[in-house]
């Protein structure tokens, strides 16, 4: 009987052991990897972090509407950019609704955010007011080719070059600190941003 009692005791001691693994293990290895800020490979629709984090130099620019601009109003709000040419083909079009949805599911948080689509020319900018019809609260920025040229070097890509169609966030400092490439998982980029958003209103 004693035997038996010993053996149960030790049973009922290991299914504890092991059901306090199954709670306490995750919250472990969760909080090492908010620690560490590591991420597993499979997390790929998250945005790439730009290290080092740098603020954006000030530069005069020109909006859609012919007035002048300075890349310096965009402080005060979490900013996503995109750069692209005038002609805004459909994958251009496709990215700025992508940032349209991404910022219209910040709901209460909307007003923090802002968009701005950079052209990288002015060449068919007489004919950019109609495919932007659905996007009137957003930013239309042009700019000479040597500001052009020194704004792309800041965001860490040829302004020659064909669009990379990545998408660009900028804090509220007007520091550039992370990317999101073409094929971004939706949910993933509404998390980041939730996030962001949620720490920098708690500080």
């Amino acid at each position: 009987m004693q035997s038996n009692s010993a053996a149960k005791i030790k049973s009922n001691k290991r299914t504890l052991i092991i059901v306090l693994l199954i709670f306490v293990f995750p919250v472990i290895i969760s909080f090492s990897m908010y620690i560490t800020g590591w991420r597993p490979s499979s997390s790929v629709n998250y945005g790439e972090l730009i290290l080092p984090v740098h603020p954006v130099e000030d530069r005069l620019m020109q909006s859609i509407e012919g007035k002048q601009v300075k890349i310096s109003e965009l402080n005060g709000k979490w900013t996503m950019l995109y750069f692209d040419s005038s002609a805004c083909p459909e994958s251009c079009i496709s990215q700025l609704y992508f940032m349209r949805q991404i910022h219209a599911s910040q709901g209460k948080n909307y007003d923090r955010m802002q968009r701005v689509f950079v052209l990288t020319d002015t060449k068919s900018v007489d004919g950019l007011s109609a495919k932007l019809s659905d996007y009137p609260d957003m930013k239309v920025w042009s700019g000479v080719q040597a500001v052009l040229n020194s704004l792309a070097r800041d965001f860490g890509f040829d302004a020659q070059a064909a669009s990379q169609r990545i998408i660009y966030l900028m804090d509220p400092q007007g520091n550039l600190m992370m990317r999101y490439k073409p094929g971004a998982e939706p949910a993933g980029v509404r998390k980041d941003i939730e996030r962001l958003l949620k720490y920098s209103n708690e500080k």
